[in-house]
């Protein structure tokens, strides 16, 4: 699909980072778009921003919690009864969280929540919406995974396993479902997205979304947990104040957000043009690449601490270390 003029695409998770982008630069070239995502200040933020850039295309924003099958068929039929259509041509399905890193240090809840909205949601999403991919005259799904989806870790002594293991499921499939269309519907592509380290508020928001605030204050619940955290990877913090644990933490959520090797505008640019020239494999900065390189190498080694030692010291991530 190289010409995304006229089409309808819908983007979940399009409040904010990669999805925002997504929505912004579909727009900008003409095609239509419904969004949607669990913050409705967030989307309206984004409906907003379509606007200096809309032509003669359609967006339309939905409130959707992409975990639960209620929400996301009712967020399809919105779909097709605000756009007037039974045919989408793009499904993006990019919405994530972080947390739920440990099974010793975080709560089960916090764990399923990750897992269910960054695989359940792909999944839930994909059976949605595949009659109307089918019913268009070709179609295209993008699976948003990670380097985590290949790499399960964010550095030695830092437990990641829910959003691990759900980019790894999103990953395989995506795989997987190349086959299966290619039976069934061949006229349906697919391709899984594996982005490096992006500039989105990933971090911020997915301690709100877990926690279910929109106050950037951490509950004493959350300070215990990132005490024993950090207690587990090796750090002293028994002299920290609560205070100062709080300071850390949207420290760490600022500094991943700018200091980024790559922006969230620039990782979709990257995306749409690799749906555009047809891969279904899209690696997203050149911290991907490079991890990509190094695992496909020597994946016995992945997790030891010279590999971490290498990468680290090459192009591999500042943030929070």
């Amino acid at each position: 699909m190289k010409d995304f003029t006229g089409r309808l695409a819908v983007v979940t998770g399009g409040g904010t980072g990669m999805g925002r982008e997504l929505v912004r630069q579909l727009v900008a070239e003409g095609c239509s778009v419904a969004m949607c995502d669990i913050s409705a200040r967030s989307i309206a933020e984004t409906e907003e921003l379509c606007g200096k850039d809309r032509q003669s295309t359609r967006v339309t924003a939905h409130i959707a919690d992409v975990s639960d099958e209620a929400q996301v068929l009712r967020f399809r039929d919105e779909v097709s009864k605000q756009h007037g259509t039974g045919k989408v041509h793009l499904l993006f399905n990019n919405a994530g969280i972080a947390g739920g890193g440990s099974l010793f240090s975080n709560s089960r809840s916090q764990w399923e929540r990750t897992f269910n909205i960054c695989w359940g949601g792909v999944y839930l999403c994909t059976r949605a919406f595949l009659p109307m991919l089918v019913s268009a005259e070709e179609g295209h799904i993008v699976n948003t995974s990670s380097v985590n989806g290949f790499w399960a870790s964010l550095g030695p002594n830092m437990p990641h396993t829910a959003y691990c293991a759900a980019k790894f499921a999103v990953k395989g499939f995506t795989e997987a479902l190349i086959a299966d269309l290619s039976v069934h519907a061949p006229h349906v592509k697919c391709s899984v997205v594996m982005p490096g380290h992006i500039g989105t508020p990933i971090v911020s928001n997915s301690r709100k979304i877990q926690h279910g605030t929109e106050s950037d204050a951490m509950e004493p619940e959350e300070i215990a947990q990132l005490r024993t955290r950090l207690s587990a990877s090796g750090l002293d913090v028994s002299q920290v104040s609560d205070a100062q644990l709080q300071a850390l933490s949207i420290e760490r959520a600022r500094q991943f957000l700018e200091n980024a090797p790559m922006t969230a505008a620039a990782a979709a640019t990257v995306i749409l043009e690799g749906v555009k020239a047809g891969r279904w494999r899209i690696l997203v900065g050149q911290d991907a690449h490079v991890l990509d390189e190094m695992v496909r190498k020597a994946p016995e080694d992945a997790y030891e601490p010279a590999f971490f030692e290498k990468f680290f010291s090459g192009p591999g991530w500042r943030v929070g270390r």
